[in-house]
């Protein structure tokens, strides 16, 4: 079956539709008006064409209606019900495309997330039919942490089924990391350490704990701790509590004159925390610092997060970007809801938050399952239309809507992770 994704980068949509809540879901409320791609620049637009000319996603000018049969109560069922919508949705279109790159893996862990959480399994056949495809490969030798990221459902997959042909090939190239000088894959100034882009603390590090994990080897675990402590150290603003993208970052501003803050950026640092905590081992000096970190990322998330629930691209110039931006609200509420399910993050300050962010992304789903409001790649905040929905969104949304279900539930112990 082959994706219709028209890929166009021109042009806007306008919808007032009927919301999911009872309510008029109104241009204004999606994010959507004329002036969604206005101030793109030519590279930006270059981009999204070429994101989806290789199947991550696609940015049609009309996404159709929005999605009226969705329910934001925060039940079992009502969850259930848009994690199924929004992965069945996504699974027909992108499965004769599925890939190594890191945009797949974020699918990939969304739907292994999914498959847990529902108790179907057909997300995670999916995912093995994957695994089998590449030979249980990961994309190149000596991998950055992009490359590594699917190596996370391989592993998944082999703690699960006890089979360890399914991870030979990810433990060959981590062994072989070990024995490498600890690098940047392409070093240079703007890349003094192996994980030097925020973004690689959700690519690496679960990555390194689910080998640890499946092998009991706690060399994996030194290397995570020590690579993550550099990157903590170069990006980590110790007031804010944000991180940057990556050393380029550390001075760019927004037009207001702020600090320029990604919130996919920041959603990627969250979920990788979560991610890595979940197979990290309970006495493992680091993770205390992780669990604080969480913490203090968690309470200076939450001060700004907006009126509709969500976050826009640009943490502290919201007024600069038109459309809320889902991939990061949806990779920032997987943390709160995972840290209030453990018992880290106090329930009463956060199940609040947690409660607008779903509402706020239900208002993204259209009545086909495309989740909208998803930022093309890149690595700092850009316009994008609000029908935009790419792979690694959609996983962040599953990943979200599994531990909203959990909490939803009363968080009964997790399927996965040694807690």
């Amino acid at each position: 079956m082959r994706m219709n994704w028209s890929g166009s980068v021109r042009g806007a949509v306008a919808l007032a539709l009927v919301g999911s809540f009872g309510l008029q879901a109104s241009a204004q409320q999606v994010g959507a008006g004329p002036d969604a791609l206005q101030g793109a620049t030519p590279a930006q637009l270059a981009g999204i064409a070429k994101d989806n000319s290789r199947h991550f996603g696609d940015d049609p000018e009309d996404g159709g209606p929005l999605a009226t049969d969705l329910s934001a109560k925060l039940t079992t069922a009502a969850v259930a019900k848009a994690m199924r919508k929004v992965a069945d949705w996504q699974l027909a279109r992108s499965e004769p495309y599925f890939d190594r790159i890191w945009t797949w893996s974020v699918l990939y862990s969304g739907f292994m997330a999914a498959s847990d959480s529902l108790g179907d399994a057909k997300y995670r056949d999916a995912m093995e039919r994957m695994g089998k495809r590449y030979d249980w490969q990961l994309r190149s030798h000596l991998p950055d942490a992009d490359d590594e990221s699917v190596g996370q459902t391989y592993l998944e997959l082999s703690l699960l089924k006890k089979d360890p042909a399914m991870m030979t090939p990810t433990k060959t190239e981590l062994d072989a990391l070990l024995e490498a000088p600890r690098v940047a894959k392409n070093p240079g100034p703007a890349r003094p350490i192996v994980w030097w882009w925020c973004d690689a603390l959700f690519m690496g590090p679960p990555t390194w704990a689910r080998m640890y994990a499946a092998t009991g080897d706690r060399k994996y675990i030194t290397y995570l701790d020590e690579e993550f402590a550099k990157t903590s150290d170069l990006l980590y603003d110790k007031t804010d509590h944000l991180y940057a993208r990556d050393i380029t970052y550390l001075t760019k501003t927004e037009k207001n004159g702020k600090r320029m803050y990604w919130s996919r950026g920041e959603g990627w640092v969250m979920g990788g925390l979560v991610r890595t905590l979940q197979y990290l081992p309970k006495d493992d000096p680091a993770r205390a610092k992780y669990e604080t970190q969480l913490k203090e990322m968690a309470a200076a998330v939450s001060a700004l997060q907006g009126p509709d629930g969500l976050w826009r691209a640009g943490m502290l110039d919201p007024q600069s970007y038109a459309v809320a931006e889902v991939s990061g609200s949806a990779l920032m509420a997987y943390g709160l809801a995972w840290g209030v399910n453990e018992g880290l993050l106090d329930a009463k300050v956060y199940r609040p938050v947690i409660e607008k962010v779903w509402a706020g992304m239900l208002k993204h789903v259209y009545a086909d399952g495309r989740l909208g409001g998803i930022q093309q790649t890149g690595a700092e905040p850009a316009p994008f239309r609000p029908t935009a929905s790419y792979t690694y969104g959609v996983g962040g949304f599953l990943l979200a809507g599994s531990e909203i279900r959990r909490m939803a539930a009363g968080h009964p112990t997790a399927h996965k992770g040694k807690r």
